[in-house]
């Protein structure tokens, strides 16, 4: 997989992220308000490609996938709550899960069907 590719399945991660949570909690999903609760998010992936050089190995789920979602959590909690939002344990938490389960899982998905097209014989 390319990592333009990649890039594009985690903004889709994060981007999903916030649709859910928004819609949970029953706020408009506006395009200001979406963008606002987006960006510390969206700016933390950015970071995160970068410190785990995720463009290297995008579907590496330890290498790439483990330090893009720590970064991502991390610095958007902090970015979030410098820009005076929320950061309740809670959220933190469901953050955390889902974003783990997003931005490793589709890594794990990947490398299994990768692995599987490289070992299976082909038929002569």
């Amino acid at each position: 997989m390319r990592s333009v590719s990649a890039a594009v399945v985690d903004a889709a991660v994060v981007v999903l992220f916030v649709l859910i949570g928004r819609s949970s909690h029953g706020e408009p999903n506006t395009l200001i308000d979406v963008v606002t609760t987006l960006w510390p998010f969206a700016a933390s992936l950015a970071l995160g490609w970068i410190v785990a050089r995720a463009w290297q190995m995008p579907v590496a789920p330890l290498r790439t996938g483990v330090g893009v979602w720590a970064i991502t959590v991390a610095a958007g909690m902090a970015l979030r709550a410098l820009s005076g939002g929320g950061i309740a344990v809670s959220f933190i938490v469901v953050a955390s899960l889902f974003l783990a389960a997003g931005l490793i899982g589709w890594r794990v998905v990947a490398t299994l069907v990768l692995s599987r097209r490289t070992t299976t014989p082909t038929p002569h």
